[in-house]
């Protein structure tokens, strides 16, 4: 089924935008030109009849451009009258047609002495047989002829490019069109054989060219049927002939007048065809605002939504060419346009099969998709034989719109089968992959970042994309909770949006949200199910919970045994932690306001209430209670509007309040969010000249520097030099470098220093043990000052809670921690990103309050660290 737009619909619907664009313009122009190449076929047969009569106005040339312009002009006015008086001309016309080709067939039948001596002698065997070889002559070719010739089968597509305008457009174009090329094809061998076996191609048109006597050496045709036409040669040329005639069927005919009468029906009515078909396509390109510059084209009037526009356009091409006043010349400059979209046409459809979309069923019983290739590439060679450069000039034509296309990445969905062929490839490929074993030269982060909606935490998502991108999968893990049918709801409605937010940023990541009855459960589900085939995560993403002392210890506890179970699915762990924050979704919408502020000498006085009902960096997914009841807030509503504007415009997380008053006392955000939005948007810019500092304590497999090392790959990163630290002891310093240069060397990582920590096993500094012990002072168990009983009831009730016995045990490990953040402090407080192994807490026997104020103590007061984790799984290797 086509709607309006006819071979441009066609092509787009089906290979997409980027193919429909470009030949969608092409084939507009190309009906364009053929309006001129039509109506100068009518000129130059009137100005023929003209000469005959000697009424020629100034010269040949200058009458065409002058009887080829006052036709267009009327040909003009009759598109613009509207469709229903088109087609009544177009019958018209015919029936004129029709009735001159009866009257030449007729007239074939009919041989007359007084036209022998121009060469018509009826129906003959030896005639036919002399010209049914080439005979090209001036330096023609079978495919410069071809070319010439080529626009009059072009006309089979008029119906499909008015089909917004046909009653049953489904049944209408394939009967059509096939009937179009049946008849035509019959008329055209019918006419060419007819002239063929009666007309010889040389004559003089003199009497005096019979035969007295008998001729030895005359070999013609002509010869056999008493003249004598070996005077017409290549040098003297005849008047007369198949060669030489144009109004040759007028001879033929048995009323010369109505074939010249057949002559303008066909021209005009193919020029009226393509004066109609040409602001069809045109505005039906347009209207998919695919070259935003050309909408003001799109615009139709009346019923019929008449693009008098694109007729003006039309008009004013067709003119410029009829001024050229040379068939010859016009017909060639079309050929390879029109080539050039019936190869589209063709591909489209073999592509359509290709891709094996359960939505192409065509209709024809005969289809066969091999012959739709075979017609594509014949197009394609045929545009080289006919001429070369024009061929290379359409395709770099259609190149170029493709490129532009592409790039401006129109938002459309057509169901395209390239969309099609695409899925296809992508499930062949991860199917394929299933038969392939892991290697450890092919590794590659793949990570599940639990981010929750992915714009409330942009340098959480800007710095896992900085090492994955074009490298290893993103997926955006977003757990939904609460009530079970708004969740549901919602689910769909946010993969589809998020998707969207993050192919509009740029960010090459899979958005996948899942209902739990808590966070914890539904980060199990998509450690197991997340991903596809080889396509699934090994590496689980968190930002740090900073705010872990003052809010429920169930949701600590939850946080820890996210990446206990990370660990037992085989998984790595990274935890990302800025000192600002990375949750920003209780101040989004604040960017735009702070862009105009800092535009605006005189900013608008506006107040801003930030709603801080749920605490900035909580539970990575965790959903506000508000998300039902503010849903449909006019704030909310108003955000989602501007997103669909905006490409880069941060969407509103449901269930934040945010309203803006105009005149009223300004109340700017506070310091800590300022820094917090300007911490956010640090890994969206490029980073310097600054250093990487990789701390690798434990061997971990090595996902602790190849994280790193990817991250110098990226543009933005690739001025920051890497600088590693190892423990080791002050006796085997220097050792312990070479040793560590080696390794790095054979793993082919490029570093600017290695520092080896001789005093990492240092007590810390007693100020520091204190702020660290009176951190965890609430947390305490105090297990010493009670009954067993009551001690071990109290520690099942609150498992978070750290005994006296763990703090003595772990004692070293502690010390370890705080020491650890003192050397980081002297070494890498002005690096752009710190790279630690993380340490481990045995499951079950640290308490997660401990946990955390180990994680606390050794990232607190820093520049931005990724605390690393492998599943001590392989991942580098010596060879590549």
């Amino acid at each position: 089924f086509a709607c309006t737009g006819g071979a441009y619909y066609l092509i787009s619907r089906s290979l997409g935008p980027e193919f429909g664009g470009s030949i969608g313009l092409i084939f507009a122009f190309a009906n364009a030109v053929a309006v001129a190449m039509y109506v100068v076929g009518f000129a130059e047969t009137v100005v023929e009849m003209l000469k005959e009569s000697d009424l020629l106005m100034i010269d040949q040339t200058n009458d065409i451009r002058i009887v080829g312009t006052i036709t267009v002009i009327l040909l003009l006015g009759i598109s613009v009258a509207g469709m229903e008086w088109e087609s009544k001309a177009q019958l018209v016309l015919l029936v004129i047609l029709i009735a001159a080709i009866f009257n030449y067939v007729i007239g074939s039948f009919i041989p007359m002495e007084s036209k022998e001596s121009k060469g018509f002698f009826g129906y003959k065997g030896e005639i036919m047989m002399e010209n049914m070889g080439p005979d090209f002559r001036d330096g023609e070719t079978f495919f410069s002829v071809f070319a010439i010739f080529f626009p009059a089968a072009t006309g089979i597509l008029a119906g499909a490019n008015i089909s917004g305008d046909l009653a049953d457009p489904q049944l209408a174009i394939p009967r059509g069109t096939l009937l179009a090329i049946l008849i035509t094809t019959i008329v055209y061998l019918g006419i060419a054989f007819s002239t063929g076996s009666c007309i010889v191609r040389d004559a003089t048109g003199n009497i005096n060219s019979t035969i007295v006597g008998t001729l030895t050496n005359c070999t013609q045709a002509a010869c056999k049927s008493g003249y004598d036409f070996s005077s017409c040669t290549s040098v003297t040329k005849c008047a007369y002939g198949l060669q030489n005639d144009f109004q040759v069927m007028s001879l033929v005919s048995g009323f010369g007048p109505l074939i010249s009468a057949g002559i303008f029906s066909a021209t005009l009515s193919s020029a009226l065809a393509s004066l109609v078909s040409a602001p069809k396509v045109f505005q039906a390109l347009c209207k998919d605002n695919i070259y935003p510059s050309l909408g003001v084209f799109a615009k139709g009037y009346g019923k019929n939504n008449e693009p008098l526009r694109g007729y003006m356009l039309t008009f004013v091409i067709a003119l410029g060419f009829i001024l050229i006043a040379e068939l010859n010349t016009i017909a060639p400059i079309i050929s390879n346009f029109f080539l050039a979209s019936y190869a589209l046409i063709n591909f489209s459809v073999f592509h359509a099969s290709l891709a094996k979309s359960p939505g192409w069923r065509p209709g024809f019983k005969y289809y066969n998709m091999w012959v739709s290739l075979i017609g594509a590439v014949m197009c394609c060679a045929v545009m080289f034989v006919i001429n070369w450069w024009a061929a290379l000039v359409t395709y770099v034509i259609v190149l170029a719109l493709y490129i532009y296309v592409t790039y401006k990445k129109p938002d459309v969905n057509w169901g395209s089968s390239t969309q099609a062929l695409t899925y296809l490839q992508a499930l062949q490929h991860s199917i394929r992959l299933t038969g392939v074993e892991d290697h450890i030269k092919n590794f590659r982060p793949q990570c599940l970042v639990m981010i929750g909606p992915p714009n409330s935490r942009p340098a959480l998502l800007n710095l896992v994309d900085a090492f994955t991108k074009n490298v290893g999968l993103m997926v955006c893990g977003h757990v939904r909770m609460g009530p079970r049918r708004q969740a549901f709801k919602e689910l769909a409605n946010d993969q589809a949006r998020y998707q969207r937010w993050l192919l509009r940023n740029k960010t090459k990541a899979f958005y996948t949200p899942v209902y739990a009855e808590d966070l914890r459960e539904g980060c199990q589900f998509l450690l197991q199910a997340a991903g596809l085939g080889r396509l699934r995560p090994n590496t689980l993403v968190v930002g740090f919970k900073s705010n872990w002392r003052d809010g429920d210890m169930k949701d600590v506890e939850t946080y820890i045994n996210m990446m206990h179970d990370a660990f037992d699915f085989q998984y790595g762990v990274v935890v990302i932690r800025l000192k600002e924050g990375l949750d920003i979704s209780h101040i989004q919408g604040q960017e735009e306001l702070l862009a105009s502020q800092e535009k605006s000498a005189t900013p608008k006085e506006v107040v801003v209430h930030v709603d801080q009902g749920k605490e900035s960096d909580a539970d990575s997914s965790k959903p506000s209670s508000k998300a039902t009841s503010e849903h449909n807030s006019p704030a909310i509503q108003k955000d989602e509007e501007e997103d669909r504007k905006a490409p880069t415009q941060p969407l509103l997380k449901k269930g934040r309040h945010l309203t803006f008053q105009a005149k009223s006392p300004s109340t700017p955000l506070n310091l800590a969010d300022q820094k917090l939005l300007a911490a956010s948007k640090q890994f969206q810019k490029k980073q310097g000249k600054g250093t990487i500092d990789v701390w690798w304590l434990f061997d971990d497999g090595g996902l602790t520097l190849l994280i790193p090392y990817l991250l110098t790959n990226k543009k933005k990163w690739k001025d920051c030099k890497i600088r590693v630290f190892i423990g080791g002891k002050i006796n085997r310093i220097d050792h312990d470098r070479r040793t560590m240069a080696t390794l790095l060397s054979k793993f082919r990582m490029d570093f600017s220093d290695i520092t080896v920590l001789g005093d990492i096993n240092t007590k810390p500094k007693k100020e520091n043990i204190a702020v660290f012990e009176e951190m965890i002072e609430p947390f305490k168990l105090n297990d010493d000052d009670m009954e067993q009983d009551a001690a071990e009831k109290m520690k099942a009730e609150e498992p978070w809670k750290i005994t006296d016995n763990e703090l003595e045990i772990y004692k070293t490990k502690t010390y370890r921690q705080i020491r650890l953040n003192e050397l980081l402090k002297e070494h890498s407080s002005t690096a752009n990103l710190i790279v630690m192994s993380m340490p481990l807490a045995r499951k079950g026997a640290v308490s997660s309050a401990l946990y955390m104020a180990w994680l606390e103590t050794l990232s607190k007061d820093l520049p931005p660290i990724q605390l690393v984790r492998g599943n001590h799984q392989s991942v580098l290797t010596f060879y590549s």
